[in-house]
């Protein structure tokens, strides 16, 4: 068997080290950065993005009925809203993390994503 020729071991060496940093940058972004905001920050700049676009609106509260919990109406508060453990399911799917919070844009582009997979 021959040995593949040392500009290829070389380039293989330096998309390594590449996909390395681009993980611990995004390590970085979960633990230290962009992705430790609050529900109740993310909600009011949903809620205010939704207030200057009625149609991100719609998809929102479409989003939002979708994902409820099955037996909201009988438990306490009563609110047609995704249950704990699958929200930390999903962040954990998506940033590696189950106590993250997304970006706001990250949300607006996964309803509108939704929008049209279910529009086809």
């Amino acid at each position: 068997m021959t040995r593949p020729p040392a500009a290829l071991e070389r380039k293989e060496g330096t998309e390594d080290e590449a996909g390395a940093d681009q993980r611990q940058a995004l390590h970085h972004e979960i633990y230290h950065g962009r992705y430790r905001g609050s529900w109740l920050r993310l909600t009011f700049e949903l809620t205010g993005r939704a207030a200057l676009r009625p149609r991100l609106a719609l998809d929102l509260l479409a989003t939002l009925w979708a994902f409820r919990r099955r037996d909201w109406l009988r438990r306490f508060p009563f609110l047609p809203v995704p249950s704990r453990d699958y929200l930390r399911w999903r962040m954990h799917t998506v940033y590696g993390d189950d106590d993250a919070v997304p970006p706001a844009d990250d949300v607006v582009r996964f309803v509108r994503w939704r929008r049209r997979m279910l529009s086809r």
